[in-house]
């Protein structure tokens, strides 16, 4: 996940609007790939920027640009955790979404407190996976013996070299169950939605920008441009609000972004295991 920081200093000038990018794998780890690859950053490089919005006087609102599929559920709760910091400083937040902004991203985007999508924006995958490989076919044929000592019998729960036991399978959706859980309560808390209302969209699918606000998961339809508007108006701006765009954080993220118009992010480098049911795009 990239994202942009603030610098340490109150900003200059009058009222303004923050925007803050979320873009690529929601994560507390930092992925480099390179030049050709991109890159994938944690989250602390977003958490600081939202610190400084909730910090700066001088900011009146934020607007969060969402370009994730999602990622770590720890790392959504730590950034809509510092969401709802900003908005008890009295600043307004506003969600755009852009191609995607789906699972952890939408962990993070329901607790806003107006979210814009694009009409063909591709959201919702409200869920939660552990994912795991069993590679003992494999093992077997090229000759790998995998032995494991431990202290005690789900030490090593997960491991590719044996299959699952129906006990660690209960235990893994359990943790899943209870994410799960907290996931539905984040939505229908942000969303002043039921319980019930939530459930019946939250088994993972996903759902284009239109389809998204018709099931009450998006405010409005429109643009970055609209998103910013629609904060300054929420912030009591008065005319064209001020904005202050956070620049790329390195060289290779200010080349990709020029080169292809967006980030790139490398979605199969990230492991699979506690994810909030990523769109993984290849």
């Amino acid at each position: 996940m990239n994202g942009r920081a603030l610098g340490k200093r109150p900003l200059p000038g009058g009222e303004r609007i923050a925007v803050v990018y979320i873009q690529g794998i929601i994560t507390t780890q930092t992925i480099s790939g390179g030049p050709f690859g991109g890159s994938t950053a944690g989250i602390r490089g977003v958490v600081d920027a939202l610190r400084r919005v909730e910090e700066d006087p001088a900011i009146k609102a934020v607007v969060l640009r969402l370009d994730s599929p999602g990622g770590s559920a720890a790392a959504s709760q730590e950034v809509a955790a510092q969401v709802e910091r900003v908005k008890k400083a009295g600043k307004k937040v506003v969600v755009s979404m852009g191609d995607v902004a789906a699972s952890g991203a939408y962990w993070i985007a329901a607790g806003a407190d107006r979210i814009v999508a694009d009409p063909a924006t591709v959201t919702g995958s409200i869920g939660v996976l552990i994912e795991t490989i069993q590679v003992t076919g494999l093992y077997g044929k090229i000759g790998v013996n995998k032995e494991v000592v431990k202290s005690g019998p789900f030490k090593d729960m997960g491991s590719e070299s044996r299959p699952m036991t129906a006990e660690e399978r209960t235990i893994l959706q359990k943790m899943v169950d209870d994410i799960y859980d907290q996931f539905v309560d984040r939505v229908a808390q942000g969303r002043n939605m039921r319980r019930e209302q939530v459930l019946v969209l939250a088994d993972g699918r996903v759902f284009t920008g239109r389809q998204a606000k018709s099931a009450g998961l998006v405010d409005e339809l429109g643009d970055f441009r609209d998103a910013v508007r629609e904060a300054g108006r929420l912030a009591g701006i008065k005319g064209e609000p001020e904005v202050t765009d956070l620049g790329p954080t390195n060289f290779w993220d200010f080349l990709t972004r020029n080169m292809t118009g967006r980030t790139l992010y490398p979605a199969d480098m990230l492991p699979a295991w506690l994810l909030c049911s990523p769109l993984t795009q290849r």
